[in-house]
C-alpha cells in the first residue's frame, strides 16, 4: 500500500489550477494534434516513400519513451514548474526545425524531440497536479487533464486543417510554435497554487537516482507496472484498428475520418463523471469497466461488415477509452512515494508510453500474417487481461483501489 502522503492545502480547488495547468495543457495539445496528420505528409513532400512517412509518425512515440525517464530526474531537479517551462521551451526549438527541415533526417529528429518534449510537459503537470491538489479530489483533477489532452488532440487537426488551406503544409508547425510559446507562457505568469510548505519540501528534496527509484519500488512496477502496459496498449490500438479495418471494409477515407471523429466525440464526454466516480467509489470503478468496454468492443469490431455496425463499435470505443480518462495519471499518483515522485512517474509513465507504442504493432503483426481481424482480436483480449491485472494489483498497491481499501488505510492510521 501507499505509504501516508504529506499534508496538502485543503482549499485548493480544480478551478484555481485550470490557468496553470489545464489552460496550456489544451494549447499545448492544440499544436501536438494539429502536427499529427502533418507529419507524414511533410517526409512525403520531402521525398518518403508510405512506408518511410508512417515512420515518421511512430518516432513521436518513440520520443516520448526516450523522455519519460529524462523527464522525471528533470522535475526532481528543476521543479515541476521549471521542467514546464523547459519544455515549452525545447518544444519550440524542435517545432521550429520541423518547420525548417531541409530532409527527412532533419523532420525525424525534430519529431522524436516534439515527443520527448511532450513526455516532460506532461510529466510536469501531472507531477505538480498531485502535489497541489487534496487527494479525494485527485482524480477528478487528473481525469479532467485527461480530457483536456483529448480535447486538444480532437481539434487540433481541424485547426491544422484550416492553416495548410490558408498558407501551407508548414505553417501547421509554425502554428504549433505558437501554442507552445503561448503554453510556457501561461505557466510562466500565473501564479503557483502550491502553499508554502510545499514549496518547503520542493526545496528540501534530495534528488535520489534513478536506479534507486527503481530497485527499491521494483514489486510495483512487476506487478502493477505491467497492467499500466497493458492499458496502454489497448488504449493506442484502437486507433489503429478503426481505420485498418473500415479500410478492409472498403470505406472511403472521409468515411473513415467521420467515424473516426465519431469515436473521439464520445471518448471526450464522460472524463469528468469518471474522475468524480474515481474519487467517490475508489479507482476500480472505472478501472476495470473501462478495459472491459473498450476490449470486448475492439473483439466486436472484426465482426462487423456494414457501416453502421463499425460506428456502433467505435462508439462504444470511445466510451470505454473515455471513462477511463486519467485513470493511469490517477493510479501512478497514487502509488508514487512523495519523496520521489517525478522520478517514480518517468518510469511509471515509461511503462505506459511501452504499451502505446507496442500494441499498435500487435495489430499491424497479425495483418502482416494475413490476418487483420486476429490482429485485432488478440487486442481485445489483452483489453479483458488488463481488467484483471487491474483487479489483481491495484487493491495492493493503492489506499483507493476501493472502499474496503481506503477502511483498511484508515484503520493503520488510526
Amino acid at each position: 500500500m501507499t505509504s501516508s502522503e504529506p499534508p496538502q492545502r485543503p482549499e485548493v480547488e480544480l478551478r484555481e489550477v485550470a490557468r496553470g495547468v489545464y489552460a496550456p495543457a489544451l494549447v499545448f495539445e492544440i499544436g501536438v494534434g494539429a502536427i499529427m496528420p502533418i507529419i507524414p505528409l511533410s517526409a512525403v513532400a520531402l521525398g518518403a516513400n508510405l512506408a518511410a512517412a508512417g515512420l515518421l509518425v511512430a518516432l513521436l512515440g518513440v520520443g516520448q519513451i526516450v523522455g519519460d525517464v529524462p523527464a522525471g530526474v528533470l522535475a526532481a531537479r528543476i521543479g515541476d514548474r521549471r521542467a514546464m517551462l523547459v519544455a515549452a521551451a525545447l518544444s519550440v526549438l524542435a517545432l521550429t526545425g520541423c518547420a525548417l527541415a531541409p530532409n527527412m533526417w532533419v523532420l525525424g529528429a525534430g519529431v522524436v524531440c516534439v515527443g520527448a518534449t511532450n513526455a516532460v510537459f506532461t510529466l510536469a503537470r501531472q507531477s505538480y497536479l498531485t502535489e497541489v491538489i487534496p487527494v479525494l479530489k485527485r482524480a477528478r483533477a487528473l481525469s479532467t487533464l485527461g480530457g483536456v489532452q483529448r480535447i486538444g488532440a480532437f481539434i487540433g487537426p481541424f485547426i491544422g486543417a484550416g492553416v495548410v488551406h490558408l498558407v501551407a503544409l508548414n505553417g501547421v508547425y509554425w502554428l504549433a510554435v505558437l501554442t507552445s510559446l503561448v503554453a510556457g507562457l501561461v505557466v510562466l505568469v500565473v501564479p503557483d497554487v502550491a502553499g508554502a510548505e510545499a514549496v518547503r519540501r520542493r526545496h528540501a528534496a534530495v534528488t535520489v537516482p534513478m536506479r534507486t527509484v527503481l530497485r527499491q519500488n521494483a514489486r510495483v512496477f512487476l506487478t502493477l507496472g505491467f497492467a499500466v502496459m497493458a492499458v496502454g496498449a489497448v488504449r493506442a490500438s484502437r486507433q489503429v484498428v478503426l481505420p485498418l479495418w473500415s479500410e478492409q471494409l472498403g470505406f472511403s477515407p472521409a468515411t473513415t475520418s467521420i467515424v473516426f471523429g465519431i469515436s473521439g466525440a464520445v471518448d471526450m464526454l464522460l472524463f469528468y463523471p469518471a474522475g468524480r466516480v474515481m474519487d467517490r467509489r475508489g479507482r476500480l470503478w472505472v478501472a476495470i469497466p473501462s478495459m472491459v468496454v473498450l476490449g470486448c468492443a475492439i473483439l466486436a469490431l472484426p465482426m462487423t461488415t456494414t457501416l453502421a455496425g463499425v460506428t456502433v463499435a467505435a462508439m462504444v470505443m470511445g466510451l470505454g477509452n473515455g471513462i477511463g480518462a486519467g485513470i493511469l495519471m490517477t493510479l501512478g499518483a497514487d502509488v508514487a512515494p512523495a519523496a520521489v515522485r517525478p522520478q517514480f512517474l518517468g518510469i511509471w509513465r515509461l511503462f505506459s508510453d511501452a504499451g502505446v507504442a507496442g500494441g499498435p504493432l500487435v495489430v499491424a503483426a497479425g495483418a502482416a500474417l494475413g490476418s487483420l481481424a486476429a490482429g485485432i482480436a488478440a487486442m481485445g483480449a489483452v483489453g479483458l487481461l488488463a481488467a484483471g491485472g487491474l483487479a489483481r494489483w491495484v487493491p495492493r498497491w493503492s489506499d483507493h483501489a476501493n472502499a474496503t481499501t481506503r477502511r483498511r488505510a484508515a484503520e493503520r492510521e488510526s
